[in-house]
């Protein structure tokens, strides 16, 4: 049965099939469907919807967009005439698209993210009156089991944050600069940088996203534009606001902005804002001078703020208002890592464990 949609939206009425199995064997290449959706005015609405109304990232807007590619590109079917049909899609469609999923060997996350996206897209279709039914409703996401977050302790803190200095300082002893620049001013730079994340508890983008004139030395504190650009509070230990003059004593020496030009803070060598994917490179080479797991990112320094904070006492409140969570159960896995570790130094110390 043809539903009675806008007419730029009408396409032709037919079943929807389902992926073959064969088409996520494949390597996914989504080029044809990012395509189609550039030009597609529902997707490009809701992309609007997403950054306007909902406040989001355009980091999880790219994952929405990558989200629809994805089911675009394993259900062709709805492209009629250069256009996406999204009313033809069933309820048996979305389910197979679920099914597709889970026997791809994606992590469970990562499929309970793509179905999220795509719940969400129908919920504004049929706001918008563009599609009759939300056929991903009863799709129910696959159980997972939450993970503790992997944490540092304090001493692998202290050497993470001494690391620029010290990688920095091998390479103006062996006289490189490398291709990132000034060695001293990288240095400086990027020891703030973890500084302030640590001192905070920040998210790297939102350690990015700081100006200079968030910033009060006086009152020890900085401002932050978190989720949904939500803007809280955090505070500046001396260790970082040590940190942070000694950057913008060289970032002024180095002609990039004076101490107190309003502006991005954390500045690149060509007085642009550094990027969340620099700052993610040159990580990489400072857990390796510290000596840390691989796989430990930026993000390790906000788990690790959360459970020092809560193992020196700090209230469970206190340190959601400093995370910026919305919700107290984000903050309260935190309380499962110290017990985890309270056990495991039992088990090893204990002598009747």
């Amino acid at each position: 049965m043809t539903c009675a949609l806008p007419q730029q939206y009408a396409c032709m009425s037919r079943t929807l099939t389902a992926p073959s199995s064969d088409a996520e064997k494949k390597p996914v290449d989504l080029s044809a469907a990012r395509q189609t959706l550039g030009r597609d005015e529902p997707t490009q609405a809701f992309l609007r919807y997403l950054r306007q109304e909902r406040q989001a990232s355009e980091h999880t807007v790219k994952n929405y967009f990558l989200d629809l590619a994805h089911f675009l590109h394993l259900n062709q079917e709805i492209e009629v005439d250069g256009r996406c049909c999204w009313q033809l899609v069933s309820d048996r469609a979305a389910r197979r698209f679920a099914a597709a999923l889970a026997a791809s060997g994606r992590q469970r996350s990562s499929i309970n993210r793509k179905l999220s996206s795509l719940r969400s897209f129908y919920r504004f279709l049929m706001r918008e009156n563009l599609a009759p039914a939300n056929p991903f409703h009863l799709i129910s996401g696959v159980k997972t089991g939450r993970r503790l977050p992997m944490t540092l302790d304090v001493t692998q803190v202290s050497t993470l944050l001494d690391a620029p200095g010290a990688y920095w300082g091998r390479q103006r002893a062996a006289g490189r600069q490398d291709q990132r620049g000034d060695a001293e001013f990288a240095a400086a730079r990027d020891t703030a940088i973890l500084e302030v994340i640590y001192s905070g508890g920040l998210r790297i983008s939102e350690a990015m996203g700081i100006n200079l004139e968030d910033i009060d030395f006086l009152g020890n504190v900085f401002k932050v534009r978190g989720k949904g650009r939500k803007e809280r509070l955090c505070y500046l230990g001396k260790p970082a606001a040590k940190a942070l003059r000694e950057y913008l004593r060289l970032r002024e020496d180095r002609g990039l902005a004076g101490r107190r030009t309003p502006g991005p803070l954390f500045l690149n060598l060509a007085g642009g804002r550094l990027t969340t994917r620099s700052v993610e490179r040159s990580f990489k080479l400072y857990v390796h001078e510290a000596g840390l797991p691989a796989d430990c990112t930026p993000h390790k320094l906000r788990h690790s703020f959360a459970t020092h904070m809560l193992a020196a006492g700090a209230d469970l409140r206190e340190v959601q208002d400093l995370l910026g969570h919305a919700s107290l159960t984000s903050t309260q896995i935190y309380t499962h890592i110290d017990i985890a570790r309270l056990v495991e130094v039992y088990a090893k110390a204990h002598p009747k464990a």
